[in-house]
């Protein structure tokens, strides 16, 4: 392992020096930095945000900020006035080697890893929710940071690391950590592009992981995926691992055809033991610690080892499609995107392998589990108009709706708590709506800003401490989120 990260450290040297050297000779920022079939690439995405309600920023989840309403911490105490961080994108960096090896077959690779770029910190979100334990409380969440479940975990590379073969006849085949084939798909048929302040798909890994945000990216997985100009495939397993956010097996599938302007994509996936983090308020003070600090002992309290956690069984299957035309004369590089999507996805119960934990190795608390099935219908549509003169113009709009189902007070999900007595698992409806202009000065700059509004009623605004209407009954009221964002990305 030493020995690759020595390789994988060189490689990155050699491509940024020879880059920097051409840049030199050349330009201030080249169209990419690249050595030998090494190419560096990175993103810096930061601006300013307004909420109506939310939490603090936080520096170690992603994006920083909690930008939706659709959230498992319900820790919103007021309004946030802040400089704000991978509003449109991640920040991240990262490499990809492609090298021709003869008879029309490269050897391939790519590394990545995700940042806060106001904190210098890795982006890690089981550790916001860490940090957060003990904080406040549902009704008086003072003090609490941002704070969310996600496959970015604090590891070293917490995006895509993996490495095999390619052809054009014969197509890709690669080994690693990958994107799941719903989040690569997802990429493609979201308005706003993943978009952390603007998208629901983006904010929260749910759809990606089929219903489970940390199985949004695979570890210890085989891809292949062969495509052409107007068809593609793509098939990916996953031997999952006890030291990653998928304990069991998992399989996944994507189908996708394009002509004339429109494409569509089918895919399905299977995720067995997938991790699932709950509230920071479920954990206790330091909840990674086992052994109680002075504080606590003065206090006459103590912290429960591990995040707390249930576990489940995943399926998932969507399909997406979007058409896009030339505005005006059929040469004109004006153009129209419109776009639209549907998820299933059945959460189930999932057996829990003693000794799991969560991604980044996070210690787990694994006190619940799913009784009987969560099923999660979304839609969602939008539109986009991408000028020649380098405006975007995008809308969009996303649904979730939740039935109501039960879970178990042990891992093995016997004696079920349903709807009367955690509010949570009633049914309930999830809305967003968002608009954005984004203005691309060139290939490496541009700059954004956009307004979104979110919505969660019902069963999913259950423990808000500001719900409006419901009084925290789990079975009425409503919780909404306004987010104002501008900024500014920079692309090399």
């Amino acid at each position: 392992m030493r020995r690759q990260m020595y390789l994988l450290g060189a490689a990155v040297g050699l491509a940024l020096a020879g880059a920097t050297a051409q840049a030199q000779m050349k330009d201030p920022l080249p169209d990419s930095l690249s050595l030998g079939g090494v190419t560096f690439y990175a993103t810096i995405d930061i601006g300013y945000a307004y909420q109506s309600a939310g939490a603090p920023l936080g520096s170690q989840l992603p994006g920083g900020l909690e930008y939706q309403a659709f959230t498992t911490t319900r820790n919103f105490s007021g309004s946030v006035s802040t400089i704000a961080e991978s509003g449109l994108e991640q920040s991240k960096a990262g490499i990809r080697v492609s090298q021709p090896i003869g008879n029309d077959i490269s050897l391939v690779a790519r590394a990545e890893t995700g940042f806060n770029p106001l904190s210098g910190q890795l982006t890690d979100a089981c550790a916001s929710i860490a940090n957060n334990g003990g904080v406040g409380t549902p009704a008086n969440p003072a003090g609490q940071t941002s704070n969310a479940d996600s496959s970015r975990c604090g590891q070293l590379f917490q995006g895509p690391i993996n490495g095999g073969f390619s052809s054009p006849t014969m197509g890709q085949l690669t080994v690693g950590r990958h994107n799941s084939v719903q989040l690569d798909a997802l990429a493609q048929y979201d308005p706003q592009a993943l978009s952390y302040a603007f998208s629901f798909l983006g904010y929260s890994g749910f759809n990606g992981g089929a219903g489970s945000t940390e199985a949004a990216r695979w570890d210890n997985s085989v891809r292949y995926a062969y495509t052409t100009s107007d068809f593609r495939l793509v098939g990916m397993y996953s031997s999952g691992g006890l030291d990653t956010g998928v304990l069991g097996k998992a399989y996944g599938v994507d189908v996708g055809v394009t002509y004339e302007g429109f494409s569509v994509d089918a895919t399905y996936e299977n995720v067995n033991s997938a991790v699932n983090l709950r509230s920071s308020f479920d954990d206790g003070p330091n909840p990674l610690n086992p052994q109680p600090t002075p504080a606590e002992i003065a206090a006459g309290t103590s912290a429960t080892p591990g995040l707390a956690a249930y576990i489940s069984d995943d399926t998932s299957y969507n399909i997406m499609a979007k058409y896009t035309t030339a505005v005006g004369d059929p040469s004109s590089k004006d153009k129209f995107t419109v776009y639209a999507g549907y998820s299933h996805i059945q959460k189930a119960h999932g057996n829990y392998p003693p000794g799991g934990t969560a991604a980044g190795n996070y210690e787990l608390n694994v006190g619940i589990n799913v009784n009987n099935s969560a099923v999660y219908e979304m839609e969602w549509i939008g539109a986009r108009y991408a000028m020649g003169s380098g405006l975007n113009m995008t809308a969009a709009f996303y649904h979730v709706s939740q039935n109501s189902w039960t879970i178990g007070l042990t891992p093995t999900g016997n004696q079920g708590i349903g709807c009367s007595a955690a509010g949570l698992l009633c049914s309930g409806d999830f809305t967003e709506a968002s608009f954005v202009l984004d203005y691309i000065i060139n290939k490496h700059y541009d700059i954004y800003g956009g307004v979104n509004y979110s919505q969660v009623t019902d069963g999913l605004a259950w423990g808000f401490a500001n719900d409006q209407g419901g009084g925290g009954s789990g079975t009425t009221g409503s919780q909404s989120e306004t987010t104002v964002m501008f900024g500014i990305r920079v692309r090399i």
